[in-house]
């Protein structure tokens, strides 16, 4: 296999292993951290409610009880969680292997068959494919892409595929929802002018 292939190849893995990485470990993050953060700001609104009365309407009381019962399955996954540590350390030392091996490719002349190199891939590609858990917790893409591309070294993976920021290091349902939430934002206002000039014009 020639240079240019492999590089290309290197990286691909290296997207797929790093990325798988972040995931994991965001599904921990989210796992460890979520409901200690509910069970504060829900004690929060509780107290607040005492002497503010907005916090004391009906919509609030729902929305916290909603969330709560998120959090509570949340606790489905806490038994695996240090899976999720164990599978996302050893894609991140296979993506630390794929950097080593793409800038040792990198150094050598260009046009020549490199199939040592090849076989080295090709054996951390076998690596990360059967490193993983398939059940993820929700929302842990979008965290992954920020743990990824925010967080993460990937100057050398983004040489080979030229990430750009909506069709990769922005997750597709989070920009649709942000579109959404926009749309509807906007119709709400809409709709309260028009009801206020109706008002206006018939009283």
């Amino acid at each position: 296999m020639q240079k240019e292939t492999l590089l290309k190849l290197i990286a691909e893995t290296a997207y797929n292993a790093g990325y798988g990485a972040k995931k994991h470990f965001a599904t921990y993050d989210i796992i460890e951290k979520l409901p200690g953060w509910v069970a504060l700001i829900s004690a929060a609104a509780a107290i607040l409610a005492l002497f503010i009365p907005a916090f004391e309407a009906k919509w609030v009381s729902a929305t916290f009880i909603i969330i709560s019962i998120g959090a509570g399955n949340i606790l489905l996954y806490d038994r695996d969680k240090t899976k999720y540590v164990e599978v996302g350390t050893a894609l991140t030392e296979r993506f630390h292997e794929l950097r080593v091996l793409y800038h040792e490719v990198k150094t050598q002349p260009d046009g020549i068959n490199l199939p040592d190199h090849a076989n080295r891939h090709v054996n951390i590609q076998v690596a990360v494919l059967k490193t993983n858990v398939a059940k993820q917790i929700f929302l842990s893409d979008w965290y992954a892409h920020y743990k990824f591309f925010w967080q993460q070294q990937t100057g050398w993976v983004d040489e080979q595929l030229n990430f750009t920021l909506f069709r990769d290091k922005l997750p597709l349902s989070f920009t649709v929802a942000v579109i959404l939430a926009s749309v509807g934002m906007v119709g709400w206002f809409i709709s309260g002018q028009v009801t206020s000039l109706l008002c206006h014009v018939f009283t």
